[in-house]
């Protein structure tokens, strides 16, 4: 483990927080492997509503890889295969998390930052951000994966747009796009992020999580798509305490109290 990375609970929210901002949070093989770590333990939690992930410092998001670390990490084929596979893992771990997922992005957000955003399900920045996937000018080639991430997100003009021009866009820019949904006075990022966790982590937890699962399958191609799966998702929400609660609270006329069950 590694003090670069940190992880905080504040109720049903859990916050994994990139923490190298001398280096706008560029992100080492060892700080990968962290993250890797702590999602693996939030995924065993069922207490967790909401993942919100950011930066430490204000001034970035996650600024891509730690190019300090090239000649160490990535500059054997071995290198470069252990690296892309820890960061495939922490990918994959961010899009398949049961939980409503938030991108915190404060600042840059680069490289493996948008990667990394692009796996969760919201995207918050301020004002002042400013995004880039800079792999044409430094001869880095990008998977199958990421790039289908990015164009199921911005479509496929602006997608090769951001990787052939490797230009910064600025947060207007991104929202435009549709890369990021919300835009905030960069002062805000944080209580944005905030709130829209809690007003997620209010709701009834199977109901969102079963359409985070559902978008997902509508995703996929159609062959690969578990429709019984989807089905039985509904049928739990219908089956479930909460329904009920929700019913009830509609008709009396307070908040629900959701349990998740």
């Amino acid at each position: 483990m590694t003090d670069k990375i940190l992880t905080e609970r504040d109720g049903d929210i859990a916050r994994i927080i990139f923490n190298q901002p001398e280096k706008r949070n560029a992100v080492s093989l060892e700080m990968w492997q962290a993250v890797e770590a702590a999602l693996t333990e939030f995924a065993k939690d069922d207490s967790i509503r909401v993942l919100i992930l950011s930066g430490a410092g204000g001034r970035a998001f996650v600024s891509g890889a730690d190019i300090s670390k090239f000649e160490s990490e990535r500059a054997s084929e071995a290198g470069v295969a252990n690296y892309n596979a820890t960061t495939k893992r922490v990918y994959d771990l961010v899009e398949g998390f049961d939980k409503p997922t938030i991108a915190q992005i404060d600042g840059f957000c680069i490289g493996g930052g948008v990667a990394l955003s692009l796996c969760c399900d919201i995207r918050i920045c301020g004002k002042g951000s400013n995004f880039a996937v800079p792999a044409a000018k430094l001869g880095l080639g990008y998977g199958f994966e990421g790039i289908n991430r990015l164009v199921n997100v911005v479509g496929p003009s602006f997608a090769k747009e951001i990787f052939f021009t490797a230009r910064r866009f600025n947060a207007e820019e991104a929202r435009m796009m549709g890369l990021v949904n919300r835009v905030v006075a960069d002062d805000q990022v944080a209580s944005a992020a905030a709130e829209m966790a809690a007003m997620i982590g209010a709701n009834a937890p199977m109901t969102v999580n079963s359409v985070k699962f559902i978008v997902g399958e509508t995703l996929k191609d159609e062959s690969a798509r578990d429709l019984p799966a989807c089905a039985d998702r509904v049928k739990q929400c219908f089956d479930s305490k909460d329904y009920i609660e929700g019913r009830r609270a509609f008709l009396e006329k307070r908040k629900p109290q959701f349990v998740g069950s």
